[in-house]
């Protein structure tokens, strides 16, 4: 009821709003008494905007529910990650481009590595570079099945889009990722008879891919996961009359943002420092920005705690390109917790800071899960976050008289 009664009350105007988001920037020390990766990171700029900020910890969806980055981003933007459920398919495709239609099955592929058991050992056939990716994929390409066809889109180095469009598909599917090692793939089972044809066909792709692979180590199997169709939302200008652009390098990212509607900006090349030239370049373009950075998730998922305090302090000195630009609000915070020692996406809320010169400040002079739980935000759900940003732009009409 909030939801839409919020996007009644949002109006024009012509401030500007900067979301940055660092994917999987929550952690936890390494020792009871250690310190987390932002907080053991040496953050100079971040903690003089927290100084100036209202902090708190961001919830991407609820107590207890660690989230994956699709319903993580679909909070972000003020979606309710319950009611928009979308797989991880249709991100892919869209974040690549994919004329994806509606009526088409999407899933995320990923390169894995066997042993000769048939035991799962590798998630991510050692990250395998994009370009060997490529040659892989037209490769699979040649796998034709009757009454329907077949799309393979490469995303970044193990990650592939894979699309069935014919008719009669249904989405309702399991995966054939375990999302472990040390144990074989999963088969593929329909949970309904409308989904039970497209379970037959992609347990064939699967079967072939298999065949054609065997001999390819360390990416010598395929793993699909996140079957889904292409939802169908309002999109973020329609809920909060905003004209925004998505700087974002990573496909999966960049299809989120499509999906909502939002421009997806040119970035020439794939570092930090490219994306923050993109913002510059497009400043005056646009009322709402969305800036994704990827490596302290990366870093989170392999367990490399030096590498995401190293992204961190990245991170931290791009930040004033951003505030030279003289933003209205600024967001940071990140879709969901990945703590480099539990390797994975975990339950935990996520550091969360708001700056304008309208926000009531902590006078926390710390940017840090610790100094967040602190502060005046408090355990804010992640679909609230736009609201407070819309807010403190001036974006947001009295209601009543």
């Amino acid at each position: 009821m909030f939801d839409d009664f919020f996007r009644k009350q949002t109006v024009p105007g012509k401030t500007k709003i900067a979301m940055l988001i660092l994917d999987g920037l929550g952690g936890l020390p390494p020792e009871p008494d250690g310190k987390t990766e932002l907080e053991a990171a040496n953050t100079p700029n971040l903690d003089a905007l927290a100084g100036k900020s209202a902090l708190g910890l961001s919830v991407p969806l609820g107590p207890g529910i660690a989230v994956g980055s699709g319903p993580g981003h679909l909070a972000l933007f003020g979606y309710d990650p319950l009611e928009c459920e979308i797989g991880r398919g249709p991100l892919e495709a869209l974040g690549v481009d994919f004329d994806l239609h509606p009526n088409d099955v999407a899933a995320r592929g990923n390169f894995c590595t066997l042993d000769e058991n048939g035991i799962l050992t590798d998630r991510r056939a050692g990250r395998l570079a994009t370009e060997k990716s490529k040659i892989l994929i037209e490769n699979l390409k040649k796998i034709k099945i009757d009454g329907v066809e077949i799309f393979l889109e490469s995303v970044k180095e193990h990650r592939f889009a894979f699309i069935l469009r014919g008719p009669d598909l249904g989405s309702s599917l399991t995966e054939t990722d375990p999302l472990i090692t040390g144990t074989s793939p999963l088969k593929l089972k329909s949970l309904n008879a409308g989904s039970e044809r497209t379970a037959e066909i992609v347990n064939q792709f699967v079967m072939q891919a298999q065949n054609m692979l065997f001999n390819n180590y360390p990416a010598n199997m395929v793993l699909l996961r996140g079957f889904a169709k292409l939802p169908i939302v309002p999109t973020f200008s329609e809920m909060y009359k905003l004209k925004a652009g998505c700087i974002a390098v990573n496909g999966m990212y960049r299809g989120v943002s499509r999906l909502a509607g939002m421009d997806i900006l040119k970035v020439d090349g794939i570092t930090l420092a490219d994306e923050f030239t993109s913002l510059e370049k497009n400043w005056s373009e646009y009322d709402f920005f969305y800036l994704h950075f990827k490596k302290t998730d990366t870093c989170g998922e392999n367990g490399d705690f030096e590498g995401k305090v190293h992204a961190i302090e990245e991170f931290d000195g791009q930040l004033p390109r951003l505030l030279n630009l003289n933003p209205d609000v600024v967001i940071v915070t990140g879709d969901h917790s990945s703590p480099a020692i539990l390797r994975a996406h975990s339950w935990h809320p996520v550091p969360l800071l708001i700056y304008s010169k309208y926000c009531r400040t902590d006078a926390i002079h710390t940017f840090g899960e610790r100094a967040c739980a602190k502060g005046s935000l408090g355990h804010l759900p992640a679909k609230y976050i736009i609201a407070v940003a819309l807010a403190n732009a001036g974006r947001v009409a009295k209601y009543g008289a």
